[in-house]
């Protein structure tokens, strides 16, 4: 199942989203989104784990102060398509 973590302070890591999830079951990724121009924290990202982990991962983050910042957790959704200009 794929993970949608939002509300991410700037200096989140890979590493840090992974350390975070791992005690809910096996982290397959673990991603925080870079702005492509700047490198810079996007303030959100991806974790994919088994599914049985990250049910329990998403009741247990969802909400939770994480390095200051109170996380958003849920399942993911497909990306809407957009129509391009």
């Amino acid at each position: 199942m794929n993970i949608y973590v939002g509300n991410l302070s700037w200096s989140t890591t890979d590493a840090d989203l992974k350390s975070l999830f791992s005690q809910y079951g096996e982290v397959t990724s673990a991603h925080v989104i870079e702005d492509r121009a700047t490198g810079r924290s996007r303030g959100f990202g991806f974790v994919e784990m088994d599914d049985e982990g990250a049910r329990q991962a998403i009741q247990a983050v969802n909400g939770t102060d994480f390095q200051g910042r109170n996380l958003k957790v849920n399942e993911s959704q497909p990306r809407e398509s957009r129509p391009r200009y």
